[in-house]
């Protein structure tokens, strides 16, 4: 049996991350995208409620996505950026989910949302992933799975399908984008990517906050994720550029933070000062580089590739 050191993974493992993160730098170099570090520790957060920031004390927040810091300097530098580096999220811990993880994060300048698919499924092949073979947008896996059109249903008729599969909510009450997210973490995720990773696009737009809506359709973002065994592998998007519109979402995602009694981190006023002096047209991606890992070494979980996982250490 192969030693496992302190770090709760076996010396083998060390040498795959190295090479994997070698290989995603490779990737991103190779499509003329700069490497940058932004600060981990950030007197603002990101309003999304779907995002729980780990607060310190005195200092702010540790940042949850290096999302705000990139896109401030891809104003001053004006051309495709990433970071490889690690982020936080509060209240993440299970097998799939650490408190402390590694993110790759670019933007891709004057990339469409399909764009940045295509992108997400060549920085797969060159890690030695399938390259995703099926993409549906997320009202057709509701009406394939659940015979539900997300867009249409009301907060009843969410709860009701809950109900009807056995899902019950960690807590009363919740509006639409609670419900949405309940049935798809729970019932339609794990179906996802069976057989190799999966795309899902056109998220609906009741929670989009820096995200592009669909010229076509309003009710819908211009959002994808990627799902291989059931689990979310990476996420993306053609970016917001309106600065104005983004502090309206901002603001609608604190009142909806305060109704459901999460904490009001400040809204983040340097982006929205950077945005308005001219965001280029760009796409986003971001990629667990611990779950690509350990799904590509046929690991359970991220304790088996991620040195000094929680609560290891």
């Amino acid at each position: 049996m192969a030693r496992t050191g302190a770090s709760g993974v076996e010396p083998g493992v060390l040498a795959e991350r190295a090479a994997l993160l070698a290989t995603l730098r490779e990737a991103m170099v190779t499509r003329g995208m700069l490497e940058v570090d932004t600060a981990l520790v950030s007197t603002a957060a990101p309003s999304e409620r779907a995002l729980e920031c780990l607060a310190v004390e005195t200092a702010g927040y540790l940042v949850p996505s290096p999302e705000h810091g990139l896109k401030r300097l891809l104003v001053e530098a004006q051309r495709s950026l990433y970071q490889l580096g690690h982020v936080f999220r509060a209240g993440e811990v299970g097998r799939w989910h650490n408190p402390e993880f590694t993110m790759l994060e670019w933007y891709e300048l004057g990339a469409s949302m399909q764009d940045a698919i295509d992108t997400l499924g060549a920085v797969l092949a060159a890690a030695g992933a399938p390259v995703p073979s099926r993409q549906r947008t997320y009202r057709d896996v509701f009406i394939d799975t659940l015979a539900l059109d997300p867009l249409t249903a009301s907060r009843a008729d969410l709860e009701r399908c809950a109900d009807a599969h056995g899902v019950a909510p960690p807590k009363a009450g919740g509006d639409r984008v609670f419900w949405l997210d309940l049935l798809m973490g729970m019932v339609i995720q794990p179906c996802l990517g069976a057989h190799g990773p999966e795309i899902v696009t056109h998220f609906p737009a009741d929670d989009a906050v820096l995200i592009a809506l669909d010229a076509d359709d309003a009710r819908i973002g211009q959002r994808f994720e990627c799902f291989w065994q059931g689990i979310e592998l990476a996420n993306g998007a053609r970016e917001l550029t309106d600065a104005e519109l983004a502090r309206q979402r901002m603001q609608r995602e604190q009142a909806a933070r305060a109704e459901q009694g999460q904490a009001q981190p400040p809204i983040d006023e340097r982006l929205l000062a950077a945005m308005a002096t001219g965001l280029p047209e760009c796409a986003g991606v971001a990629l667990g580089v611990d779950r690509l890992l350990a799904l590509l070494t046929g690991s359970t979980g991220l304790a088996a590739v991620m040195p000094f996982a929680w609560p290891a250490r």
